[in-house]
């Protein structure tokens, strides 16, 4: 019993102490893309218009490009945010090629008047 105590001590002492020195800047830190959702900067789901054509382009978006078998996986889970005909774009993608090809499937939906791209390009996505 002594020794699980103990075991629990030391791992909440880990715990608290935050990641080794110098590593503070890896990891999954969202914390400015949070931020920048959080003030409106950017659409994020919430704003997806509920009329049926926002709908119709950004399930026909969602379609194509799930559809295509030369996109990564973070690819094929962007955002697609549709509000008024307007389509933003937003997450990591593994390559600038993969950024065309989801801009493009995004400009060539019906009833698409512009498409805002905010993607990322990240380097190592997986497939």
């Amino acid at each position: 019993m002594r020794s699980m105590c103990i075991g629990a001590i030391a791992i909440a002492a880990l715990a608290l102490a935050g990641p080794p020195a110098g590593r503070a800047a890896e990891g999954a830190d969202d914390s400015a893309r949070n931020a920048r959702d959080r003030y409106g900067a950017t659409a994020t789901p919430t704003d997806q218009g509920s009329s049926p054509s926002d709908l119709a382009i950004t399930r026909t978006i969602r379609q194509q490009v799930v559809k295509d078998d030369s996109l990564s996986t973070n690819a094929k889970n962007a955002k697609i945010v549709t509000q008024d005909g307007v389509v933003a774009l937003r997450g990591p993608v593994a390559s600038q090629a993969e950024k065309d090809a989801v801009a493009g499937i995004a400009s060539r939906a019906p009833g698409v008047k512009r498409v805002d791209d905010q993607l990322e390009v990240e380097g190592g996505a997986s497939r």
